[in-house]
């Protein structure tokens, strides 16, 4: 009974080369990720006012509750990475020996720290207080794994900045493509010091100093750039490792279930990918978001279409366009609005990020396997478009606008790329500038809902009126009738609303989560 097993590797012959722990740490930036999802986009974008899921989606309404499907698989799925992220670290620090450099395991080491940085950061901007877990293994051998209470999110926020800080110092400058590096961590670290800045309730300078800081190192030291073409970033062939993305889920389509993509299934319409999933034909990009591209679907054709922000064709589909990238058997996709057939929607429009096409399509970008709900295309979650606009904000801070010229570059690098040829240089920026631009620049990036997180931190009525304001209404009647009219909903958000219940599984099983949180012991802490 005490013999090895013959058939498998236990753990204590693990971690004994750079390649078993490269093997090892590959886990991180996919699979133990995979039932967080479809909640990427249910609580960054459906909540977050751009995808349309209708009157019955507790997402779209804002009526999550503890028992709502899909919080618990959320939940439970962040949870999982921190908890990979800490067996790879304490197994690298514990088990990998002199054979292997020291580069190598600084490496990976730093590498885990971003990814336990990036489901904290998830956890305490939708769940608020969560408890700190510096070592799974310490909670299971003291027995306190279902007694220990949540910690205050101002300390999770100083307990994430510390991770990235200790990152930042293990990872190299570069790194393989796709990989993470230094420069994601400064990234991260830029974006969780403007989100930490108004925790309080107030924004701090001292915290805007250093998003801006950490930006700056992404933006003038890394040495990348943007991609020249938009819709070149959610490719195959061009964006899985585009150096602009700074950390992406890489997914790897298979026979096995969970180390794949599958977005695709839920933002696809009937007859699209040439399977029978493509659920998107009843939802679809909201009426509010098309409006923020200056779009309206209630107008039908071409010549009602606008093209002059190349984002919104590679965000959403609407009456009238041409893609040449899906369909390509057929000669491409032009997508037609006629109120009833396959490419039928309450909003007039479809999701275009996230899709691949059918197998034709997935053969000419080189995908691989390819399956029902199953494709190999990455999920970025930290694009350089997004430092830019992050060291914008930063900058203006608590200013009602700026003409500093250093924000102006950045804000007016994300929309040059998106405009191109019709693009006109802003002169002066306030932060409804910036809010917009994020939005169309990361629409269906998991992160919209986030950025009215972030507001709620610091002013709450302004945050709970933006969302009250949003357009989540439909459209009735279809192209071929006299008019199109829309059916116009709203709903006002309450201060509950912008954390999400902790799942009703969990409490139960440890009562202390539903008690105040407690402050963190930092002694904890092993960054050595």
């Amino acid at each position: 009974m005490e013999r090895p097993p013959q058939d498998a590797y236990v753990v204590d012959e693990w971690f004994q080369t750079e390649e078993q722990i490269a093997l090892a740490a590959n886990a991180l930036y996919g699979g133990v990720w995979f039932d967080y999802q479809r909640s990427f986009l249910n609580i960054g974008d459906v909540m977050g006012g751009n995808y349309y899921k209708g009157a019955a989606d507790p997402f779209w309404t804002l009526s999550v509750n503890q028992s709502t499907a899909g919080v618990s698989e959320a939940y439970n799925s962040l949870w999982m990475a921190v908890t990979y992220s800490n067996s790879v670290i304490e197994n690298i620090k514990e088990r990998t020996p002199e054979t292997v450099s020291q580069t190598a395991k600084d490496k990976y080491l730093g590498e885990a720290l971003v990814w336990k940085s990036m489901a904290y950061f998830f956890l305490v901007r939708a769940w608020g207080d969560v408890p700190i877990i510096e070592s799974n293994t310490r909670l299971i051998t003291t027995g306190e794994a279902t007694s220990i209470y949540r910690n205050k999110k101002e300390d999770v926020y100083e307990y994430i900045v510390r991770l990235l800080t200790k990152a930042a110092e293990l990872l190299p400058p570069q790194s393989e493509p796709g990989r993470i590096n230094k420069y994601s961590a400064y990234g991260l670290l830029a974006k969780v010091y403007l989100t930490r800045s108004g925790v309080t309730g107030t924004r701090s300078q001292e915290d805007l100093n250093k998003a801006k800081e950490y930006a700056a190192k992404v933006i003038y030291e890394s040495g990348i750039g943007l991609e020249e073409n938009y819709r070149n970033l959610f490719r195959l062939s061009t964006g899985n490792r585009n150096a602009e993305n700074l950390i992406s889920w890489h997914w790897q389509a298979g026979s096995d279930w969970g180390s794949q993509n599958a977005i695709q299934a839920d933002l696809a319409v009937v007859g699209l990918t040439g399977f029978t999933d493509g659920w998107g034909t009843w939802t679809g990009p909201s009426v509010d978001l098309q409006y923020l591209f200056g779009e309206d679907a209630s107008y039908v054709g071409q010549e009602n279409r606008v093209y002059d922000d190349e984002r919104r064709m590679a965000t959403m589909m609407m009456d009238g366009d041409h893609y040449d990238l899906l369909k390509r058997d057929e000669g491409g996709l032009d997508v037609t609005w006629d109120g009833g057939a396959v490419f039928a929607s309450p909003t007039g429009a479809w999701a275009r990020k996230h899709i691949i096409g059918n197998a034709a399509d997935n053969s000419a970008e080189g995908g691989g396997f390819y399956d029902f709900m199953k494709t190999s295309l990455s999920t970025h979650l930290l694009r350089l478009a997004d430092v830019y606009l992050i060291y914008a904000e930063a900058i203006l801070g608590t200013s009602n606008s700026t003409t500093d010229p250093e924000a102006l570059y950045a804000y007016n690098k994300v929309r040059e790329r998106a405009f191109n040829d019709k693009f006109v240089p802003a002169v002066s920026i306030n932060f409804d500038n910036i809010m917009n631009e994020r939005r169309r620049e990361l629409a269906f990036e998991g992160d919209t809902w986030f950025d009215y997180v972030r507001l709620f931190y610091y002013d709450e009525e302004d945050a709970k009126a933006r969302i009250a304001a949003q357009e989540r209404g439909y459209f009735s009647g279809d192209a071929t009738a006299p008019a199109i009219s829309l059916n116009s909903v709203h709903y006002v958000p309450t201060e509950d609303d912008f954390y999400l219940p902790i799942p009703e599984g969990d409490l139960l099983k440890n009562p202390n989560f539903g008690k105040d949180p407690v402050p963190y012991d930092f002694s904890q802490m092993d960054l050595e």
